[in-house]
């Protein structure tokens, strides 16, 4: 894993990440507070991926015990290069990018949950993977699963068609060593955020009715995060407004 860009130290990067994590915390603060919602409703989740594990590092020593990540083959071994640092109180991994189904075994090992889900057949694979994790105790619980939906029906962008939203859902809540934890989505190319999130939201409301304990409602960056708040996201995944512009490019 290649390390920031730039000459700066480990104490100016340190300082650095604090400082703008700051902001970041009041401006969700403020949006919370804007929104007629208190603070603790909404969960931060620093989006590590493409940075290094030192980056990681800082952020666990500033509080933070979640993290986002994309894509596998950069997750596991940072999540293996972390775990002695922080035996005494582990953190979250959460698996927030498209996740092919030869991967999932490898996940299942580390992650909480996994915002992505948009296939039958990604929710057998997973369902096979956490199974086999929780019987050889690599796992202590069940795999928390949320439904990627798409919001535009273009699902080569990532979702499951909102027709089928509740199909999969279902499919979910039936799995073994799965958890319906709720709903994510990523508003489309230049959508106006509170329509989109807006619309997020009935999705998400409708499913409840079926599906109470799917409470999570993955939505927000660092671009929309006000929006999102607005329309009941329970997470915002925020990158680039905590660590910067990407140290290396996504390949």
């Amino acid at each position: 894993m290649s390390e920031p860009t730039g000459n700066a130290s480990g104490t100016d990067r340190a300082r650095e990440i604090e400082t703008a994590l700051t902001s970041v915390r009041e401006r969700l603060s403020r949006a919370c507070i804007e929104a007629g919602r208190s603070p603790t409703e909404v969960a931060l989740l620093p989006v590590t991926k493409f940075f290094p594990a030192s980056d990681v590092r800082i952020l666990y020593r500033l509080g933070l015990r979640d993290f986002g990540e994309s894509r596998e083959q950069d997750a596991t071994p940072k999540v293996a290069d972390t775990t002695e640092d922080f035996l005494a109180d582990p953190p979250r991994w959460h698996m927030i990018g498209h996740l092919q189904r030869n991967k999932a075994k490898s996940v299942a090992a580390w992650a909480h949950s996994i915002h992505s889900v948009d296939s039958a057949r990604l929710v057998t694979a997973l369902s096979k993977a956490s199974t086999v994790a929780l019987d050889e105790g690599v796992r202590e619980s069940e795999l928390d699963v949320l439904v990627q939906v798409s919001l535009d029906g273009d699902v080569h962008r990532g979702g499951v068609d909102r027709d089928e939203l509740h199909e999969l859902a279902d499919a979910v809540s039936n799995a073994a060593g799965l958890r319906l934890a709720g709903l994510m989505a990523v508003p489309p190319l230049d959508a106006d955020p509170d329509a989109a999130f807006a619309d997020l939201e009935s999705l998400h409301n409708r499913l409840l009715v079926d599906h109470p304990g799917a409470l999570e409602l993955s939505a927000g960056m660092t671009g929309d995060l006000e929006a999102a708040v607005r329309h009941g996201s329970t997470c915002v995944r925020v990158g680039t407004a905590i660590l910067g512009a990407r140290p290396i490019a996504s390949q």
